[in-house]
């Protein structure tokens, strides 16, 4: 999978069923060159600038379904 399909990807999590956004970055272990973790913006990009919260970093081993539309991650609320 390209990182240009997986950014149109919306990422949801399944504890509360809330859209967190879209894929922004990801960050490889170097060695093995996997995927360690996926980012999601913390802020609406649009208010952004009244009250914007880090980037959502989501570990890879809490991904628990990449489908043709959707990521789904099992995070805290």
């Amino acid at each position: 999978m390209l990182y240009s399909e997986l950014r149109n990807k919306d990422v949801i999590n399944m504890k509360d069923c809330k859209k967190l956004g879209r894929v922004c970055d990801l960050e490889f272990d170097p060695c093995s060159g996997c995927i360690c973790k996926i980012m999601v913006p913390g802020c609406n990009r649009f208010l952004g600038f009244l009250n914007c919260e880090p980037n959502i970093v989501i570990p890879f081993k809490n991904i628990r379904r990449i489908g043709p539309d959707i990521i789904l991650v099992d995070i805290p609320c």
